[in-house]
């Protein structure tokens, strides 16, 4: 996992979606600190994510799709925010070609 140093000031998503092509999984871990960690996520071909331990927001970055949370459908495009409980089933069933979005875990283990 390569995080940014602590003193980081800026995180440049260019940056970050170059490191993340080289890797063989679809995500990096960018920053972490306390109950806070930061990635760039962006899927490769079908998300095959499982419920995470602690609560999430995406924030897409580019792309547009549709995002499912428990049973819920839901369009999404750049610009939108998107929030998922600790716990709970999900994942972006079809997403664009250019689709990546910024994932914040927050809070304690199993959630609020």
């Amino acid at each position: 996992m390569a995080t940014v140093p602590n003193d980081v000031l800026r995180i440049a998503e260019a940056d970050a979606a170059l490191s993340l092509a080289e890797l063989p999984v679809p995500f990096i871990v960018l920053f972490e600190r306390g109950d806070v960690s930061v990635e760039l996520f962006s899927p490769r071909g079908t998300d095959t994510q499982k419920p995470h331990t602690r609560d999430e927001l995406y924030i897409v970055s580019s792309g547009s799709g549709i995002f499912e949370r428990a049973g819920q459908r839901c369009d999404f495009k750049a610009g939108d925010v998107l929030f998922v409980p600790a716990h709970v089933e999900h994942r972006f069933t079809t997403f664009s070609a250019d689709f990546k979005t910024w994932v914040i875990f927050f809070g304690p283990q199993g959630g609020y």
